[in-house]
């Protein structure tokens, strides 16, 4: 079995976020030299997310703006967990958006459905983050 484990680094320049991060999987991809196996994507940070959807601004848009209603950033007194801090909404966003992605790998290649996209999205940006990608297979 081959496996390659490497790491993405973001730090976005603004609070939220979304980067289409497949172009870059799809090289590691190719670089582990799995043909058949899974590919493994996952934010390693509470306030940030993995995701799979379309890579069409209008749905981040509408992503952006259901999410602050979900979970809107202010007021920041609404929250709990913001003592000291004022990402609360960061973390559910989080939880909204999800922790990570598997994809299957097929013929050296991400086994995507139509329009799919691997996304990381950023809740609580301005700061340096990390993302795991694992890619096990034969």
């Amino acid at each position: 079995m081959k496996s390659l484990t490497e790491q993405l680094w973001f730090n976005t320049k603004t609070r939220r976020a979304f980067i289409n991060i497949t172009p870059k999987i799809e090289e590691l991809v190719k670089k582990s030299g799995v043909k058949e196996g899974l590919c493994l994507v996952n934010a390693m940070h509470i306030t940030a997310s993995v995701f799979i959807n379309d890579d069409e601004s209008g749905l981040h848009r509408d992503f952006d703006r259901w999410l602050e209603k979900l979970a809107p950033y202010a007021p920041t007194s609404q929250y709990d967990h913001n003592n000291g801090e004022d990402n609360a909404d960061a973390h559910l966003k989080r939880t909204i958006m999800g922790r990570e992605v598997a994809v299957a790998i097929t013929n050296n290649a991400l086994d995507f459905g139509p329009w799919e996209q691997i996304f990381y999205g950023e809740f609580d940006g301005r700061r340096r983050k990390r993302v795991l990608v694992k890619i096990i297979g034969e």
